[in-house]
């Protein structure tokens, strides 16, 4: 299989890059070194970033993995978010259709439903998007469907991922995990979160996210699924099982959140529909994940 991998730098696209490389697949990825760099990868790799393509570079592939985007939810500027993740998104598509490729798998996010209440169910939570990352994520949904009815032997697979986390974040910085935060904090001093602790996230290891992508890229219809685990868990419980991997006995100090107003306090995902179109089922519960992180080296190696 020839693949495109875009963003393949990035948290999913490294991790997606290294096992389709490792299995054989003749790759092209778009990326830069400032976020995780590729050992003896020796396939096509695109620099600076996926705006400006040498689309002649690319050729013809099989399937595109979408991962590249501008993923700063704090980033208000709409024009360039939806230049990077929409325009540009589309401008790929209709590339990828003119080269004969039949497979498009495309990252979007459960920022999509912003503060509706949890589980979010694919067909029936409104899509409510609370600043412009969100919108173009929508928006990009849209074009998608768009194509995917103007080529129906084409099938378009969106995956709206929940919290991501795993080897390849850590240059995230404050755009990070949690998980990957408070184990930072946690090897220094007690770590800091917000009252009462009991705001909660579906976190998705990073490995089980290539397994969505790698079974999307074999669904045989077009669809948008959520991509997590389908169970959240409490800030409290992730400094529980981090004190047990890492050895630690850390308490967790509470301080007040600045914004509540804007902060989703339950994300989870319903995971039903994965399951039904894309045969999707994660491997790792929460505790084998960060354990199976640890074990990585990635989750404590840029500590001093």
């Amino acid at each position: 299989m020839r693949a495109l991998v875009t963003g393949g730098t990035g948290l999913v696209g490294f991790n997606l890059t290294s096992y389709l490389y490792n299995e054989g697949h003749d790759l092209v990825i778009t990326g830069h070194d400032a976020e995780t760099k590729l050992s003896n990868f020796k396939g096509i790799y695109l620099q600076p970033s996926f705006i400006g393509l040498d689309w002649d570079r690319i050729g013809k592939v099989d399937v595109v993995f979408h991962q590249a985007a501008i993923n700063d939810t704090t980033l208000l500027d709409k024009k360039e978010m939806f230049r990077a993740n929409v325009d540009s998104s589309v401008e790929l598509f209709k590339y990828s259709i003119e080269n004969g490729c039949k497979k498009i798998v495309y990252a979007s996010s459960t920022a999509v439903y912003g503060n509706e209440k949890a589980p979010y169910i694919e067909n029936i939570t409104k899509l409510n998007p609370l600043n412009p990352y969100a919108e173009s994520k929508v928006e990009l949904e849209k074009e998608a469907m768009k194509f995917a009815k103007e080529y129906p032997d084409i099938v378009f697979v969106g995956l709206r991922y929940c919290n991501i986390y795993g080897p390849g974040e850590q240059h995230k910085g404050k755009r990070a995990t949690m998980i990957y935060q408070l184990a930072q904090q946690m090897l220094h001093g007690d770590p800091k979160i917000f009252f009462d602790g009991e705001q909660k996230r579906d976190y998705i290891y990073v490995k089980d996210v290539v397994k969505a992508n790698i079974f999307a890229a074999k669904s045989k219809e077009s669809c948008i699924v959520n991509c997590g685990t389908g169970k959240a868990t409490s800030f409290n419980e992730i400094i529980k099982i981090l004190n047990s991997i890492l050895n630690l006995n850390r308490k967790p100090i509470y301080i007040k959140n600045p914004f509540p107003e804007r902060y989703q306090s339950y994300t989870e995902c319903d995971m039903k529909l994965a399951k039904e179109i894309i045969n999707f089922t994660p491997d790792f519960d929460i505790f084998n994940g960060i354990k199976d992180y640890y074990e990585s080296g990635y989750l404590v190696s840029n500590f001093r």
